[in-house]
């Protein structure tokens, strides 16, 4: 942090934002609407963050795309049903302006551009459908697939994936949930017609096809594009510049070797995202994530998250007088880790009907299909407990493998040079890795994830039991419209099925994330607050750089990108408020006012 803000500044602008995610992108743009010069910046060599890695969803009841379907949900319900799932961690104001600026900022972004668009595809339902506020129908929009070609020469500087799909293989929001039906339905042969199809154009065609975030990303830049916002890559925010008042009036930016001030009359954004990958700082708040070293791969670092979030923008806001919370919380993921460190979500198997999940004793703790966060703060509580949950081990049987997608295995015959493993036995390869055993009876399995043979025996012959009734008297897995999303439709019960005949597999499932989900405290402008509550006057964050407006929970798919983006615009749209030179500080108590409209753009 520096304080001498009578040294010449290299570059003048109202806003500087820092991070070229779906919650910088969407501040950029909101704030250049409004008639405010504005710059991006961004460490890495690719823009779009981990929006770019994501699913792509936004979570946003109420968005123009629910309405223009006759959907529209009850504000107050949807404030009652986040109230209830953050159990006080977050104010009822940041609450309230999400509820009500995320179907706004839906409409801004549509207004602007007509590459941002946004489609509501009902059926994936809130993570809680069954609280007061909740859907089954669900609040999650998604952007269609885009031909990357649009980009130009940007598509290089595209974040893309770790794991890249075969050339032509992408999924429509609807797709992923037919797709894992393939042996259920014709639906799910269809999808995977379609896939085979994909594949042979975009040989032929020479098309670049992306959806989920790949397209979310594309699209903002595309945007940013057509209004001439500035992104500059290679241009990590070392430090913030303060004045005398402790006010933050820029930062430095290092761009080819040069350190480079630059104002920011208006503010800074620090949409830079979390430290997913500073594991140093991550088990400094929760040591259960340390290495355990008899498992396989590198142990010690699981995060799903942009390579690029070390933290960097939260520890600036440190420095300057902001304050943390929620440092030991991340949007937990179950997942795979293979030998080679590579990670794979377990996403459809854990509610699939033929299998439970248990823990060191041999026992099951969870409702297997719970939303993802639920479960890993299970995994999380019962790791504390003295009993081994992470790992924790998911059991299946033969006939599962041979019916369901079950750790990227698709079951159908032997393809040859098939991207991803085919036919009906387990890959050797799994079973050598160590992350997937295999037994001929419940004692031998027991003995293979070194789990007592008894206790395995009992919670396999209760799950049975409790499948042929029809109802997991134990955890009510099955009750939730969640819990049913990639379950079993043939089935009277989506989610149960007894297991059959050996042999039985066991599936090692570890604690991944999706990113961290603590960082700077804000308000319901997304300004920063010192520990006394006080303003941070001049700097806001968003996205993971902040501490998560869902505080310990996760309402929907989406609720990630939809608080970034949503808090992105609020941010932008206070800034336009504020007089210059004072930054932080609002004129009025509308922080909307300086946007004429919106869509209203500077040419």
């Amino acid at each position: 942090m520096t304080t001498d803000t009578e040294r010449p500044f290299d570059r003048v602008t109202d806003v500087l934002v820092v991070g070229s995610g779906g919650g910088g992108m969407t501040a950029a743009l909101t704030a250049h609407a409004a008639g405010l010069d504005t710059l991006v910046v961004e460490k890495a060599s690719r823009f779009g963050g981990s929006t770019a890695l994501s699913g792509g969803g936004i979570w946003v009841p109420g968005a123009p795309s629910q309405r223009r379907e006759g959907h529209v949900p009850d504000p107050e319900q949807v404030f009652t049903y986040l109230k209830t799932i953050t159990e006080g961690t977050v104010s009822d104001a940041r609450l309230r302006t999400y509820v009500e600026a995320a179907p706004e900022m839906m409409e801004f972004l549509e207004k602007l551009s007509p590459w941002l668009e946004f489609v509501w595809k009902p059926g994936y339902a809130d993570y809680y459908p069954e609280l007061p506020g909740g859907s089954a129908l669900g609040s999650t929009i998604n952007v269609p697939e885009i031909d990357l070609r649009a980009l130009g020469d940007e598509e290089q500087h595209l974040l893309a994936p770790l794991a890249l799909a075969p050339k032509g293989i992408w999924f429509a929001p609807k797709d992923l949930r037919l797709f894992y039906q393939v042996r259920q339905s014709w639906q799910g042969k269809v999808v995977l017609l379609k896939l085979v199809w994909r594949m042979f154009r975009a040989r032929v065609s020479g098309e670049r096809m992306a959806a989920i975030g790949q397209s979310l990303a594309a699209r903002l830049r595309l945007a940013m594009k057509q209004e001439n916002v500035p992104l500059w890559l290679d241009a990590p925010m070392t430090e913030l510049i303060t004045d005398v008042d402790g006010a933050v009036a820029g930062a430095v930016v290092e761009m080819d070797g040069r350190q480079l001030r630059v104002q920011a009359r208006r503010g800074v954004v620090l949409a830079s995202g979390g430290f997913d990958h500073d594991m140093a700082w991550r088990l400094q708040h929760l040591p259960e994530l340390k290495r355990i070293e008899e498992m396989p791969g590198d142990a010690t670092d699981w995060s799903f998250g942009n390579p690029a979030a070390t933290g960097d923008g939260i520890r600036a806001g440190e420095k300057v007088g902001g304050a943390t919370s929620l440092l030991d919380e991340a949007w937990w993921f179950p997942a795979i880790c293979w030998p080679d460190g590579r990670l794979q979500f377990m996403l459809n198997e854990r509610m699939m009907p033929a299998q439970f999940v248990v823990n060191g004793d041999g026992v099951r703790f969870i409702n297997e299909a719970a939303p993802y966060m639920d479960f890993a703060h299970a995994m999380i509580e019962g790791q504390r407990s003295g009993v081994t949950h992470i790992p924790c081990w998911l059991i299946t049987d033969i006939r599962s493998f041979h019916r369901y997608v079950v750790g990227g295995h698709l079951p159908i015959p032997k393809v040859p040079f098939a991207p991803v493993p085919t036919g009906r036995t387990v890959p050797q390869a799994w079973l050598d890795s160590g992350v997937v055993k295999q037994g001929s009876s419940w004692e031998e399995l027991a003995a293979a994830i070194g789990v007592p043979g008894d206790r395995l025996r009992a919670t396999a012959e209760r799950f049975n039991e409790l499948a042929r009734r029809g109802h997991d008297d134990d955890f009510n897995r099955g009750d939730s419209a969640y819990d049913n999303y990639y379950g079993d439709p043939t089935l009277p019960n989506p989610n149960l099925h007894p297991l059959g005949d050996p042999p039985y597999y066991a599936f090692q499932i570890i604690l991944g994330d999706l990113g961290t989900s603590g960082g700077l405290r804000t308000d319901e402008y997304a300004r920063v607050l010192r520990a006394d509550d006080s303003v941070v006057a001049g700097l806001y964050a968003v996205g993971n750089a902040s501490a998560a407006v869902m505080g310990r929970s996760y309402a929907g798919a989406g609720a990630t990108i939809g608080p970034a983006m949503t808090f992105g615009y609020v941010a932008a749209r206070h800034m336009a408020d504020t007089t210059p030179g004072a930054a932080g500080r609002s004129t009025s108590a509308e922080p909307d006012s300086a946007i004429d409209s919106p869509g209203t753009s500077r040419r």
